[in-house]
């Protein structure tokens, strides 16, 4: 087995016929059983899972193109690259191939016979090649009919591409094509026009290279002018001759490297701009088009960077204040090409590229474009930035701490001086450019808001024994530029409601909220810190009253991720300033309305109800529940009243709390067998030997301390005959804090209601802990007893048995009561008359 590795980037072409890049790793080729034959491996560099696995077909054409680099097509629609970073590499794998194949490693294409009928096959075996029509301008028709002829079938294809190759036909044609010019031979030139058009379609590298160079590009452009379809040709090669211009806004004296450069252009124009589009052929026909474009860019990318005078000369007329703006855009839109070819390059060549730029300069060159005026070359500058933060975030970061840091040391000198310091932070810049950012719609506001996501993402930065970089950028960032980004929302939020409420403004507030949410919900203490101390939360509130709802929602949503954070300073915070009054405010005014408004608040409350924020929930009961409280369409808000009153009830019976437990634990966990020897004795129990009002124990129960059990009882049986009279008085004394919000009154008045919840079937089941007066419902607010006996009685109702207080049973013993001669029953009769 070989086991041969080589280090290699895995290509795949995408539907836009782009090359997508899968990832870095090793290729092997070896045999592979589950494919049953040999195959090309390659394994992830990073993790070692596997990229690619392809069995090595003998019917499928690889090609190798550029010494380093081999591809091929999986399927009708899916295309493959492998680009060695060594031709030795490239060399060796491409042996094992073509050893499969069966077929000479000089050879820089394997055939395809996929599509061809064994008929087909057979015919096109037994002749030894494809002969060409002598290159005349009588026979042009000839050879038009045979590129045509020759393209529906693999092999033909491969047999006149050969035939081309060999014979140095390509050239003859573009002779040809100059003959017909000067006779001004229409028929000739469509002639040429299809069959230069069928040679592209022969996708074939060899091919390209000779049609692509220098002296011979311009010709198959003109070729490809006379399109019979078309009345008048195209003017492609005037326009390439004399529209387009090339600037060298950095002279090149590498010839090649310029050489490449103009015919990267000019191919990048055919597909573009001349031939037809890809959607007229059939699949994957211009593949090889594509890629020789996409390797042409990475030679670029790879010359320029070993130039470096070139990288010098650059750097040094960007950061010069003696450049002029015209020279300066010009240098910028260059460098933003630059680092757009280099997203081709390996990884790791994409590491050297990006660490070539930041030893250069880049960084600050970008702090001296962005504080220009001129719109055109802040965007490019822009651009560039984003592909260093894209690349590497952390490098940016560290540059402009340095740089805080430098202009930290430079103040302290000039404060001693009396001299003030006007420099700006490469951060705030872009936060200035974000705010100032003049586009209706925000277009660069939004890509600049990514930007600093991206940055103050602590996913991303680097922890190591001597230094966190969370801590370190974190701590600069709030201290030197979250004023700056909050800065338009304090401006704007200065009274109860938004200063200003244009479309442009909300949508600017809206992006700074959607970075301070995302901050919420990564950083700790700072963002804690900052929002209690500056109160920004309030400010956020007030743009609950903008009329654009988006604005409202995101201001909502702010509050919503710091309640979801369950965390008792930001809840004391929330409390002290009332900071639900516009919450409250804006659920009101909204209605009736069925909207995402009315959702989001609900939810909220919803929240708090279902994770028991307990100080919250007190507050929102305290302040708001007057305003609240006819809110029936939905459970939250009594469902609030009702944790609000059973913590109520804790905190002034703690020991009935605790007897509660005890009680729930015993009557519902106990096992058959138990059950059935305390039913036995309760059965045999007398009446007579039971006090009236005494509860029912089990004898598991009598093993605990009576005392601690019956002086919590009887203490609570005693206060609840006192206040039956004035059941609504007492729930309502019970309720009230006196504690208001100044601006937002909002009390409970004598007629509170009590039935908050709707009972349902399953409300009141025997044990369910809302059922009414059952030991695991504490003090239910939903129904107000009657009786004042608490007592544990067993109840018949349809032969059924419960330990469970009914409030029907409880007006039967009040009737008993008055009937005093009636003689006691034993429970034993009522069970068995029922």
């Amino acid at each position: 087995m070989t086991d041969t590795r080589r280090r290699v980037k895995v290509y795949t072409l995408n539907e836009d016929r782009q090359w997508d890049d899968r990832g870095t790793g090793h290729v092997s080729s070896g045999y592979v059983e589950r494919l049953k034959g040999m195959s090309l491996l390659v394994r992830a560099e990073s993790d070692g899972s596997l990229l690619l696995e392809s069995k090595i077909n003998p019917n499928t054409a690889y090609q190798k193109q550029q010494d380093t680099l081999i591809v091929w097509s999986e399927a009708e629609n899916y295309d493959l690259a492998l680009s060695f970073q060594e031709k030795a590499g490239c060399d060796e794998i491409w042996e094992k191939i073509c050893q499969v194949q069966g077929k000479d490693p000089s050879v820089d294409i394997t055939q395809d016979l996929v599509d061809e009928s064994e008929e087909e096959r057979f015919d096109d075996m037994s002749s030894p090649g494809l002969e060409l029509p002598s290159c005349e301008l009588s026979r042009l028709e000839e050879i038009a009919e045979l590129v045509a002829s020759s393209l529906p079938s693999p092999l033909r294809r491969e047999k006149l591409a050969l035939a081309l190759e060999n014979e140095g036909y390509i050239k003859k044609l573009l002779e040809l094509f100059h003959v017909c010019e000067d006779l001004e031979n229409i028929e000739g030139l469509h002639h040429l026009y299809e069959i230069i058009k069928g040679i592209f379609l022969l996708n074939r590298t060899a091919l390209f290279e000779v049609m692509f160079s220098e002296e011979c590009i311009m010709d198959v452009i003109g070729c490809l002018e006379y399109d019979p379809a078309l009345s008048q040709p195209r003017k492609h090669r005037e326009f390439l001759t004399k529209t387009a211009k090339f600037k060298e806004v950095i002279p090149i004296s590498d010839p090649e490297l310029k050489q490449k450069i103009h015919q990267t252009y000019r191919v990048q124009y055919i597909q573009d701009m001349v031939l037809p589009t890809p959607s007229v052929f059939e699949e994957n026909m211009l593949s090889t088009l594509h890629s020789f474009i996409f390797f042409n860019k990475v030679e670029i990318v790879g010359m320029l960077q070993e130039d470096e005078k070139f990288l010098t000369d650059l750097f040094a007329q960007l950061t010069d204040e003696a450049t002029d703006e015209e020279k300066r855009q010009e240098l910028v839109n260059f460098l933003k090409e630059f680092c757009a070819f280099s997203q081709t390059l390996q990884p790791q060549n994409r590491d050297a590229f990006f660490k070539t730029l930041s030893n250069m300069g880049i960084l600050p060159a970008l702090e001296v474009i962005l504080g220009m005026d001129d719109t055109q070359v802040r965007s490019a500058a822009t651009d560039i930035f984003s592909y260093l933060v894209e690349y590497n975030p952390s490098m940016v970061r560290e540059f402009v701490m340095q740089e805080a840091q430098q202009n930290d040391d430079v103040s302290k000198k000039l404060t001693e001086q009396k001299i003030t310091s006007k420099d700006i932070l490469l951060i705030n810049l872009i936060i200035e450019h974000m705010i100032c950012d003049t586009d209706p719609e925000l277009g660069g506001a939004v890509q600049l808001m990514g930007l600093l996501r991206t940055l103050v993402d602590p996913e991303n930065m680097l922890a190591t024994a001597n230094k966190t970089e969370k801590t370190e950028f974190l701590g600069f960032f709030y201290k030197h530029c979250m004023h700056v980004l909050t800065a338009p929302l304090l401006a704007n939020t200065t009274e109860d409601k938004p200063s200003k409420d244009d479309f442009q403004t909300a949508q600017l507030l809206a992006l700074v909220l959607e970075l301070l949410t995302f901050c919420v919900e990564h950083h700790t203490y700072h963002i804690k810190n900052y929002i209690i101390n500056k109160d920004i939360l309030r400010r956020v509130l007030v743009l609950m009253a903008s009329k654009h709802a988006f604005l409202a929602l995101c201001a909502l949503r702010f509050k919503r991720k710091i309640i979801g954070l369950k965390d008792e300073f930001y809840n004391r915070y929330i409390m002290k300033s009332f900071l639900f009054e516009p919450v409250v405010k804006a659920f009101l005014n909204n209605g009736s309305r069925y909207n995402l408004m009315n959702s989001a608040i609900i939810e909220m409350f919803e929240f708090i109800r279902v994770e028991d924020i307990k100080s919250l929930t007190a507050h929102v009961i305290e302040n708001y529940w007057k305003a609240l409280e006819d809110v029936d369409y939905v459970q939250t808000f009594k469902g609030l009243k009702l944790r609000f009153e059973q913590q109520r009830e804790r905190q002034d019976n703690p020991k009935l709390d605790s007897m509660r437990s005890i009680l729930r634990n015993h009557r519902y966990r106990r096992d058959a067998r138990t059950l059935e020897d305390e039913e036995e004795m309760w059965f045999n129990t007398d009446e007579d030997d039971m006090e009236d009002g005494e509860p029912v124990v089990s004898p598991s129960d009598k093993t605990k301390n009576d005392d601690d059990i019956m002086d919590p009882i009887s203490k609570f049986m005693e206060r609840k005959k006192l206040k039956e009279s004035e059941e609504k008085e007492v729930l309502l004394k019970t309720n009230l804090s006196g504690r208001q919000s100044p601006s937002f009154k909002l009390s409970l008045s004598s007629g509170t209601k009590t039935n908050l919840t709707s009972q349902s079937p399953a409300a009141n089941l025997p044990g369910s802990p809302g059922s009414p007066g059952s030991p695991g419902s504490p003090g239910s607010p939903g129904s107000v007893p009657k009786s004042t006996s608490q007592t544990a009685a067993i109840t018949t109702k349809g032969g059924l048995v419960g330990l469970v207080d009914y409030p029907d049973d409880d007006e039967d013993d009040d009737e008993d009561e008055d009937k005093e001669e009636a003689p006691p029953v034993s429970k034993k009769a009522k069970f068995e008359s029922s």
